[in-house]
């Protein structure tokens, strides 16, 4: 099912490759089997995760899977400028594409690239929000406050 499974300070993550690209990320409980890197890009992805989960500030260069519709990557892009440490919520974000907040929120939980694409740097006026079309699930909340704590921007 995945190209490799690593370890991660809040469980698991899991790489899917499609045809020499990245076709999925996906945050895993820590139940989930590590899988070894089956190939040079998994290799790859799996490196740069670690890397950032290490230190913050590190970038991503990995080819990704062309998915999402127009305005899903529109959305992805005003994240992915998004640097680390900053947060907007889904009202800014959605100003800044055009949008409104709402769809913005749906795009941000389609999102097939976490970390890569930091939809983790998106929240709600009133708080934390949702995370990957999980609005409330403990799993994935504590997920987005690991991601947002290690970029130094506390979130209770």
């Amino acid at each position: 099912m995945f190209n490799a499974v690593i370890d991660a300070p809040f469980g698991k993550i899991g790489i899917r490759l499609e045809a020499e690209k990245v076709r999925e990320i996906v945050f895993l409980p820590e139940s989930v089997s590590n899988v070894a890197p089956e190939t040079p890009l998994a290799r790859q992805a799996a490196q740069q995760i670690e890397r950032y989960l290490e230190r913050a500030s590190a970038g991503f260069d990995l080819p990704l899977a062309a998915v999402g519709t127009a305005f899903q990557q529109r959305v992805w892009a005003g994240i992915s400028a998004i640097p680390p440490g900053v947060v907007l919520t889904y009202g800014q974000l959605a100003r800044e594409v055009g949008s409104v907040p709402r769809a913005v929120g749906q795009a941000c939980g389609s999102n097939y690239f976490p970390l890569v694409i930091p939809c983790h740097r998106v929240v709600s006026s009133s708080g934390l929000g949702g995370f990957a079309h999980h609005a409330n699930d403990d799993f994935f909340h504590n997920v987005k406050r690991w991601l947002l704590a290690h970029e130094g921007v506390p979130y209770a």
